[in-house]
């Protein structure tokens, strides 16, 4: 039905239907599972991005390396005092980024959006927002079609995997995916979408994959943080009319290209970037030196 942004925003167009309505059709098109199944099953994934944010934002969780927790209600503690320097839905939709990512961390239940190493931006930004524009229930199952429609272009047109392309591929492709449904949501149009695709891959490019001792964890979940906030920004440029200067699948394109020419070390090795700095090593050699002692004895 559509394998570029640009044939999905035409498409959106042509059959005057929002993004979120063509992926439906798509679903439809390519499962032979009818309307009710397949909004159905997104539904079940919005609850398990629900009871995850819940978890992290009232529960200090805690992963089994003891390198990361209870960020996401320390963020929360923040907010309620009333000194934030950012505004309250830009920080909630950051505190649930990454008590998202916690959650996964401690082994926790997430849905994958694209991948679990990413997994906090997309509820993360809608959750957040959700005070602000009171969506239904059902808008917010749409912000997750919307959402997946731009994913399946970077998906098959680049790449989601950290391994294959970098960081950029997952809390990249995560945070465009974010900003494009978070415009469908306000009210923008399909094209409008696209722009803040694309203004959300550009400022992503090149992101390197560099995990503390090789855990989904250390930069990950604060990566997942900054991803929401990049959303919000790039759906409230696009919305107020800022265009990007390089078209969306032109983005995907160059983004694909700098994937393929990022150095092994900087692809979900633990080879490079901050895995490789003097006190990652020193967590490393705790965290696994520990783990021995505790399976010997």
């Amino acid at each position: 039905m559509f394998k570029t942004v640009r044939e999905l925003i035409d498409l959106a167009e042509m059959k005057e239907l929002p993004i979120s309505e063509i992926m439906i059709l798509k679903e439809i098109e390519d499962t032979g599972r009818s309307r009710e199944d397949i909004f159905a099953q997104m539904s079940n994934n919005l609850e398990v991005m629900e009871a995850a944010v819940l978890r992290g934002t009232t529960e200090s969780v805690t992963s089994h390396s003891g390198l990361t927790g209870g960020d996401g209600i320390l963020i929360q503690e923040y907010l309620k005092s009333g000194k934030a320097l950012a505004g309250d839905t830009l920080l909630q939709a950051v505190s649930m980024a990454v008590a998202t990512n916690e959650v996964n961390a401690a082994m926790g239940t997430i849905c994958a959006t694209p991948t679990a190493g990413s997994a906090g931006v997309v509820p993360g930004v809608l959750f957040g927002i959700r005070d602000k524009l009171q969506p239904t229930r059902d808008e917010m199952v749409r912000f997750l079609f919307t959402a997946g429609a731009f994913g399946f272009v970077i998906a098959n047109n680049a790449s989601i995997s950290g391994a294959a392309g970098g960081c950029q591929a997952e809390v990249g492709s995560a945070t465009g995916m974010a900003a494009a449904a978070l415009v469908e949501m306000a009210g923008g149009t399909p094209a409008q979408s696209g722009e803040a695709l694309a203004m959300a891959l550009k400022n992503t490019l090149g992101l390197i994959c560099d995990p503390v001792a090789g855990l989904v964890e250390v930069p990950c979940i604060k990566r997942n943080a900054m991803g929401a906030s990049l959303a919000i920004v790039s759906a409230d440029m696009a919305l107020a009319g800022v265009k990007s200067r390089i078209p969306c699948d032109e983005v995907i394109a160059a983004m694909h290209e700098v994937g393929l020419r990022m150095p092994k070390a900087y692809k979900e090795t633990a080879e490079g970037g901050l895995a490789a700095t003097p006190t990652a090593q020193l967590l490393q050699e705790k965290i696994f030196f520990s783990s021995s002692k505790k399976t010997r004895s």
